[in-house]
């Protein structure tokens, strides 16, 4: 068995989550923050057997899109530091780890 744990964009959240059940996997939705803009996440919990893994990565590859963003000059990217001029960066996408679980049970 596996777990799929995976760390999206909030906007892409419910898109990724809703088109897991689709697909028949039950998931967990938990809310946290980080990142260079300390910005809102999703990490997505996913106990899969071995032989369904890629399935997984695959909804989440499909729902989970990188997107442009403009970090205007009065925002705190983070340290103090506020730059001097507008920063194009790249948010969205998703991080995504694949871990051995060495025991499951249901209680």
């Amino acid at each position: 068995m596996k777990l799929v744990l995976a760390i999206i964009n909030r906007d892409d959240a419910k898109a990724v989550t809703t088109n897991l059940t689709k697909k028949g996997f039950s998931s967990t939705r938990l809310a946290t923050t980080g990142g260079f803009l300390m910005a809102g996440n999703v990490t997505v919990l996913v106990g899969v057997d071995e032989e369904k893994v890629q399935s997984v990565i695959d909804v989440i590859k499909e729902f989970s899109h990188a997107r442009k963003q403009m970090i205007p000059t009065t925002a705190e990217v983070g340290y103090g530091y506020y730059p001097a001029m507008p920063v194009e960066v790249t948010v969205g996408g998703a991080t995504i780890f694949v871990v051995d679980i060495e025991q499951f049970e249901r209680v």
